[in-house]
C-alpha cells in the first residue's frame, strides 16, 4: 500500500488524513440530517486507518461541535422538557451498561437488543404509522432513557431509544433533529471529559478534528438542508432504515460473536 501511495505521489501519512476526513464528512452528513447514525460510521471506520485510542474520542470531540452548533441554531425546535428528562435516565442506565459490558456476554446482550430494533424498525416499516403519544409519557421517556443509557455505557451507541421516543411522539423532522442534539451535547460532553480524564486528548486528536473542521461545517450545513427538504413520511422512511441497519449490524456481530 505504502509504495501504490508513493508512486502516485500521496504520502501514507496524507492518505489516513484524507480518510479521516472523508469519513467524518459522511459521519456529519448523517448526523446533521437524521439527528442520529453518525456512530454506526464514525468510529468503526476511523479504527480501521487509526488507533481505536484516536477514533473514539476524536468521534466524541466531533459530536461535541456537531450538537453544539445544531443546538445554537435550532434551539427553537427543541423539546426540552423531553430533552432533560431522556438525559436524567440515561444517567442511571450507563452505569449498567459498563457493567454489562464487562460481566455480560457481548453477543447475547447485542441479540437482544439488535432483535428489538430490527423488530421495532421492519413493523414501523410495513405498518406505514404507528401509534403516536400525544403528550410526553413518564414511562416512555424512563424506559427510553434508561436504554439510551446502558447502550451508551456499552457501546457508545444512544441513538435507537432516543429514535423510538421520538417517532412515537410524532416530532416534526426539525423537532426530532433537534431534540436529540439537546440530548447529545450534555452526553457528548461527559463523554469528553472522561477521555480528556484518561489522556487520550491527543495531539492527534487535535490535529485530525482540525484539518478536518472545514468538511465538518460543510456537512452540517448540507445536512440542515437536505432536512428542512424532507417531509415527515420521508424522513421517517429514512429514520426506520438507518434503525433497521443499526439492528441488523447488531445481529450480524452476535452472529459472529
Amino acid at each position: 500500500m505504502s509504495s501504490f501511495l508513493s508512486s502516485h505521489g500521496i504520502a501514507p501519512g496524507d492518505a489516513v488524513t484524507v480518510y479521516v476526513i472523508a469519513i467524518l464528512f459522511i459521519a456529519t452528513l448523517i448526523r446533521s440530517t437524521l439527528g442520529f447514525g453518525e456512530a454506526l460510521v464514525a468510529v468503526p471506520l476511523l479504527a480501521l486507518s487509526t488507533p481505536v485510542t484516536v477514533a473514539a474520542p476524536l468521534a466524541v470531540l466531533v459530536s461535541v461541535v456537531v450538537a453544539g452548533v445544531m443546538v445554537a441554531r435550532d434551539w427553537r425546535h427543541i423539546q426540552f422538557r423531553s430533552a432533560s428528562r431522556l438525559v436524567l435516565s440515561s444517567l442511571v442506565g450507563i452505569p449498567l451498561g459498563v457493567l454489562m459490558l464487562a460481566n455480560v456476554e457481548d453477543h447475547l446482550v447485542k441479540l437482544i437488543l439488535g432483535t428489538v430494533i430490527v423488530g421495532f424498525s421492519a413493523y414501523s416499516i410495513a405498518a406505514g404509522s404507528i401509534r403516536r403519544l400525544h403528550r410526553d409519557h413518564a414511562g416512555w421517556l424512563m424506559v427510553c432513557g434508561f436504554l439510551s443509557g446502558i447502550l451508551g455505557g456499552a457501546y457508545g451507541m444512544n441513538g435507537p431509544p432516543l429514535v423510538v421516543y421520538g417517532t412515537l411522539r410524532g416530532w416534526s423532522p426539525q423537532q426530532f433533529r433537534a431534540t436529540l442534539q439537546g440530548y447529545f451535547l450534555p452526553a457528548s460532553i461527559v463523554g469528553l471529559i472522561g477521555y480528556a480524564s484518561i489522556g487520550l486528548f491527543t495531539i492527534a486528536v487535535a490535529r485530525y478534528f482540525l484539518l478536518s473542521l472545514p468538511a465538518i461545517a460543510l456537512a452540517i450545513l448540507l445536512g440542515r438542508v437536505i432536512n428542512r427538504m424532507l417531509s415527515g413520511d420521508r424522513f421517517f422512511r429514512l429514520v426506520y432504515g438507518g434503525l433497521l441497519l443499526i439492528g441488523t449490524v447488531l445481529l450480524v456481530q452476535a452472529m459472529r460473536g
